[in-house]
């Protein structure tokens, strides 16, 4: 069924995107010089809302209520009700909370650690705005349910439960949520069996919301960070790829490596805390390591590089002196502007990668992983552009403003609205037009009925529409050429996942409004 969990490390560009290959990273001084701030718009507070962005935001931050596990006090979905409320109980463990991964009853802690740092991102940078238009609450909430899943399955130093449910047999039930009766096993990662990628996710994941929490609830942001800061130090120490130590889990969510990781979890780490030792971290002989400068990369939950480039591009943009002039810190932002070079279309290094009417397209598995990502990360560096008043990026000569780059974020972002020739919408809800056959257990099936395992596959291959509608799912995407099979068997375009909605949120969240300040973190 999730066949189309693949790994997203491999780039596919075949375009060298940084510049510096031929030069070498040795001319700093041209480099510095370059990116010295130039005069740009000064940035205002939060401007005069865009309403297609801020409707689309609110519809999308529902579907993480409808992927939501456990006791469900204030359910706003009124075909979703409690379940998973014995998750983790043969370990003596509440694990009940947590959210579905996709149109499952899966929770693989691997991407929801990884929705739960995007989520805290756009959280971080875009808050003022969601707060605008009555979002912040929501994407708070929604982000604690996943933080307490999180916390909870990390009941000692160097053990973390990354899963509950059993694929294999999850997938071959048909039913609703709340009337699962099939085992829910739990799978963990320990010193015996470690699993970098997944503890240093979930690391990242806990740091970045300890700083969201910071000034609300200080005693959970301290929680949250001292997990983040243990469990960073077991993903560090014990250095093994999850797929390596528990094969099983390559059917999917196969990882390709951890070092991209590592540096994201010590660059969230940094920001959490200040402390020069996780800059060290990132700027030593790890950045070495597992930088893989000169090699633009997909933004995803296998990849985690591109991000980390942008995020500490943060710090060059706005750290101290002493701190911003770090050579290894303008290599990680002069990746982060290939990057961004490599998604404009204008650009000389132009990814290929992408559709006749400009989508990003990547992979025919959940393709709009790619282009909404990378959507988000062109908005954040066009406001960090804006609120340190740089005026430009420079690709192969060619010069791009911040406009440049949030025109290219909302290219995408109106094509998943329904500017492409299917003229739909692949959110749903959003619009006249959206699917009506989503991947999706508890949607298809009606509410006041409760199937076995077997017994709901009637609904699967059932001709009508589903008979709920879930609100706020991001389906994988169209094919290459721009079309789009609308079927609930047709798991590879639509099928939504819940870290494709955060990623989602971010964008929107960034569009909301004309103008945006960039924010401290602390």
């Amino acid at each position: 069924m999730k066949e189309k969990k693949r790994s997203s490390r491999c780039c596919g560009w075949l375009l060298v995107l940084i510049v510096l290959a031929g030069v070498g990273f040795a001319a700093f001084a041209i480099i510095r010089q370059k990116m010295e701030p130039e005069a740009a718009p000064v940035p205002g507070l939060p401007g005069a809302i865009t309403k297609k962005y801020a409707d689309a935001l609110k519809i999308a931050m529902q579907f993480f209520e409808i992927q939501k596990s456990g006791k469900l006090d204030k359910n706003p979905i009124p075909w979703r009700g409690d379940s998973g409320l014995k998750d983790g109980s043969q370990a003596k463990l509440d694990l009940s909370k947590g959210m579905y991964d996709a149109g499952d009853h899966m929770k693989f802690g691997f991407p929801m650690a990884f929705t739960a740092t995007v989520l805290s991102w756009a959280i971080l940078e875009y808050g003022d705005q969601m707060k605008v238009v009555d979002q912040l609450e929501p994407a708070q909430n929604s982000l604690k349910w996943i933080t307490d899943y999180l916390i909870n399955a990390h009941p000692t130093d160097n053990v973390l439960y990354i899963q509950v449910g059993n694929p294999k047999v999850d997938h071959s039930c048909w039913n609703r949520p709340e009337d699962m009766k099939e085992a829910r096993p739990l799978t963990q990662v320990n010193t015996s069996a470690p699993g970098t990628e997944v503890a240093a996710e979930t690391a990242a994941a806990l740091a970045s919301a300890s700083l969201v929490f910071k000034s609300t609830d200080s005693t959970y942001s301290s929680l949250l960070l001292k997990h983040a800061t243990q469990l960073f130090d077991f993903a560090d120490k014990y250095r093994e790829s999850y797929s390596i130590s528990i094969p099983e889990v390559q059917t999917y969510y196969n990882s390709t490596g951890y070092g991209d990781e590592l540096l994201w979890a010590a660059s969230w780490l940094y920001h959490a805390t200040g402390e020069q030792s996780y800059f060290g971290y990132v700027t030593g002989k790890n950045a070495d390591d597992f930088a893989n400068w000169g090699s633009p990369t997909w933004f995803s939950w296998d990849n985690k590089l591109a991000g980390a480039q942008v995020l500490l591009s943060r710090v060059s943009f706005f750290g101290s002196k002493d701190v911003s002039s770090s050579n290894i810190l303008l290599k990680y932002r002069q990746s982060a502007e290939a990057v961004i070079c490599g998604l404009l279309p204008e650009s000389p290094s132009a990814t290929s990668s992408r559709t006749d009417s400009g989508l990003i397209w990547v992979s025919e598995w959940n393709a709009l992983q790619q282009p909404v990502a990378s959507a988000f990360l062109a908005v954040l560096y066009s406001d960090y552009m804006l609120s340190s008043r740089t005026a430009k990026i420079s690709c192969d000569g060619h010069h791009f403003t911040p406009s440049d780059l949030r025109e290219f974020a909302i290219s995408q972002a109106d094509y998943v609205l329904g500017n492409n020739p299917m003229k739909m919408s692949y959110l749903v809800g959003y619009g006249d037009k959206y699917p009506e056959y989503v991947h999706h257990r508890g949607a298809s099936i009606p509410a006041d009925e409760a199937p076995g395992c077997k017994d709901g596959f009637k609904w699967l291959d059932s001709d009508e529409p589903n008979p709920n509608v879930a609100m706020g799912a991001l389906v994988g995407g169209p094919y290459l050429n721009e079309t789009y099979v609308d079927s609930r068997n047709n798991s590879m375009q639509g099928e939504p996942s819940t870290y494709n909605s955060a990623v989602l949120v971010g964008l929107l969240s960034g569009l909301v409004t004309t103008s945006s300040v960039v924010q401290s973190f602390a």
